[in-house]
């Protein structure tokens, strides 16, 4: 592709999703909002509904769909079942992936779409605080925690975190600018030490290790910085098994039309 993927329009970049371009959309519509997606037959909904209201750090809700519906008010025009650029369909707690999932939707399923740590890396960017896996092409790196989520229904599991190293003397400012974004989960959960390779804090044995993603490059003055991730739904679906569900891949998520700034909190004075 010889679009800068960074510049393209939301609505262009769901073109090219659409016809085949499966690749993490880091870096993608620089300054508009990308989401997650976790699709759930009617008689589940409630359940993820109430996981995301006592786990609102790992999953604020954007949106809600009416059961059947393939569009969304946060892209009008879009399709949900073919406009992402990868999509896992599950089965009791198994997946596989698939480009395109028209024929796996139902007309009962529901449709959630989650904040995503995306959508504050522009802000990130333009305060000059660098994001490795942006500048090298690759996803972001994710873990499964050993934080339980708060059950609720029948969905139960571990938090997943997303990790970026952040420069030492750039730690700060990057708390407090993803500490304005509480609908794409916020203020770090957990800041390690410099050179760190893993997280008791967190459980996560080794960071060169993501259970999601790829692995960050991590240098020797650099903090990592952990953010709750929307792909804890997922990792709900592994633990609870519910007989079928419709995510995006890790890292490959619903590129909508709204803008960043939407969901920045006014500071105080």
């Amino acid at each position: 592709m010889t679009e800068n993927h960074a510049t393209l329009d939301p609505a262009r970049a769901r073109e090219l999703f659409r016809a085949g371009t499966a690749v993490p959309t880091a870096g993608w519509c620089l300054g508009r909002t990308q989401a997650n997606m976790i699709s759930v037959p009617e008689d589940w909904a409630e359940d993820v509904a109430l996981f995301a209201e006592l786990n609102p750090a790992p999953c604020p809700v954007l949106e809600q769909t009416a059961p059947g519906a393939r569009t969304s008010a946060l892209a009008p025009g879009a399709d949900l079942a073919t406009d992402l650029p990868l999509y896992r369909v599950w089965h009791d707690g198994e997946w596989q992936e698939h480009q395109d999932v028209s024929a796996h939707w139902r007309e009962d399923l529901v449709t959630f779409l989650i904040g995503c740590s995306f959508t504050f890396e522009s802000s990130l960017l333009e305060a000059g605080i660098p994001l490795r896996h942006v500048a090298e092409g690759r996803n972001v790196a994710m873990y499964r925690t050993s934080k339980a989520c708060a059950p609720a229904g029948r969905l139960h599991g571990p938090m997943v975190v997303s990790m970026r190293p952040v420069p030492r003397e750039l730690v700060a400012d990057a708390r407090a600018i993803t500490a304005r974004m509480p609908a794409v989960h916020g203020a770090p959960v957990a800041v390690g030490e410099p050179g760190d390779r893993a997280n008791a804090e967190l459980g996560i044995p080794d960071l060169g290790r993501p259970d999601f993603g790829d692995p960050a490059v991590i240098g020797p003055d650099d903090v990592p910085l952990f953010w709750a991730c929307g792909v804890t739904p997922q990792s709900a679906l592994m633990a609870s098994r519910p007989p079928f569900a419709i995510t995006h891949a890790p890292g490959h998520m619903f590129v909508t039309d709204r803008y960043d700034r939407d969901y920045l909190v006014a500071e105080e004075s």
